[in-house]
């Protein structure tokens, strides 16, 4: 499993299996100077051959001049106020370099998008809810049929119940009180924004747009709960995921080149938003 630790005072997590670090929440305390000293420094001990990075739009000049390529950005990401951009620095050159055809497909799911915007949704026999802690070796059980492997221990029982207890919001569709479909926000109170995750749908309910349905339920909590943005980082060549969240109003905010380990292959991502609050 990757791991995640600090680089002077900021949040990183990192292993193998994406083979990169990825900068999680930026502190304020440490230099861009420093910060980028402490991850190249890192990704070149440890073979890493990429870096990616989520920042303030005000921090971006340093880290482009040291080489990083933004990707994405996302309005008030940052307590509504301040942009977050999502930039790269790739070790590997060959890293940055889409396929031909894997572009050609992105690029044909996100125009299928542009026409499924804003969708009406209509009744369903499903029950939605959050989740607690008596659901979670159901939680478990279900992630761990739908992916075989994933950059954090969805499988295990007790990360599930530690994020819940600190920052991570779990809900999940019900057919006769049988958990089919889970998804999470993992939230930042004190930033207004929330990463709409984790999406799973049992092999034996997809069809039935649970993920979309599960996405408005978590919308509905949080609304009301000064949360500013909701965005989400989705698999660039699942043409259902990204359908969701365009159906849900959501807007691209950009593409991240062989970014994610998802089920065995490095993948690319799109990044997508929601703002809650204009």
């Amino acid at each position: 499993m990757d791991k995640i630790e600090t680089c002077g005072n900021s949040l990183i997590q990192h292993g193998k299996e994406s083979n990169r670090i990825y900068l999680m929440k930026y502190s304020e305390q440490d230099s861009p100077v420093e910060l980028i000293e402490c991850l190249e420094k890192m990704a070149k001990q440890k073979g890493y051959s990429k870096i990616f990075i989520k920042v303030p739009e005000s921090k971006t000049d340093v880290f482009i001049d040291a080489g990083y390529i933004l990707e994405a950005k996302i309005p008030g990401f940052f307590s509504g106020k301040t942009a977050g951009c999502f930039l790269a620095l790739y070790l590997d050159p060959a890293r940055s370099k889409l396929d031909k055809d894997e572009k050609e497909k992105i690029d044909q799911i996100l125009s299928i998008c542009e026409q499924k915007k804003s969708a009406v949704l209509p009744a369903t026999e499903f029950e939605f809810r959050a989740l607690g802690k008596d659901d979670l070796e159901d939680l478990a059980a279900l992630y761990s049929v739908v992916f075989k492997t994933y950059p954090f221990p969805i499988h295990n029982v007790e990360y599930l119940y530690d994020t819940m207890q600190t920052h991570v919001r779990y809900y999940g569709a019900f057919a006769d009180n049988r958990l089919v479909a889970a998804s999470s926000a993992e939230t930042e109170q004190e930033l207004g924004n929330a990463e709409m995750t984790d999406f799973a749908t049992h092999p034996e309910f997809r069809g039935h747009g649970l993920a979309l349905y599960l996405l408005k339920t978590m919308e509905e909590k949080l609304r009301d709960q000064d949360f500013y943005v909701l965005y989400t980082i989705a698999r660039a060549v699942s043409a259902g995921m990204n359908i969701t969240f365009a159906k849900a109003g959501y807007a691209h905010a950009g593409t991240l080149v062989n970014n994610t380990q998802i089920s065995g292959t490095i993948e690319s991502m799109n990044v997508w938003y929601r703002l809650l609050v204009t």
